[in-house]
């Protein structure tokens, strides 16, 4: 099945995922989502992800703390096809007090907010993580 927007379509399985307290969620395998999921690692939202390229499936496994509450409390698309969102490294927004983050698309990469800040380098925001 043709997916519009494949970035959407990760975000949705994840935020099921979580809903549904699984271990662990498949999405189909690009290198954008790759790229997104390990910022996400990296900002310790996810335990971890493995790539089946035999299946061409991404396997995301999900964090968990206590009492089952997932590290994810929002998960949001920011820019979408029909509506790019681009900022400046001045402008890139801070979410939640701090608490969460931005993924941003840049001519480096796909990487933090706080990361693009500390580069001083703007691009399009993909999502915001808290």
């Amino acid at each position: 099945m043709t997916v519009s927007d494949p970035i959407a379509d990760l975000i949705v399985r994840i935020k099921n995922g979580i809903a549904a307290e699984h271990k662990y969620v498949d999405c189909p395998l690009s290198k954008q989502k790759v790229a997104i999921l390990s910022v996400l690692k990296e900002l310790g939202f996810i335990n971890d992800f493995i790539i089946n390229e035999e299946l061409k499936l991404v396997r995301v496994y999900l964090r968990y703390g206590m009492n089952r509450h997932s590290r994810i409390s929002s998960l949001r698309r920011l820019s979408s096809p029909g509506r790019r969102l681009y900022v400046t490294a001045e402008s890139i927004p801070y979410v939640k007090n701090r608490r969460g983050d931005i993924v941003i698309s840049t001519s480096q990469g796909v990487i933090s907010g706080s990361e693009a800040r500390k580069r001083g380098i703007g691009g399009e925001i993909i999502c915001s993580v808290s």
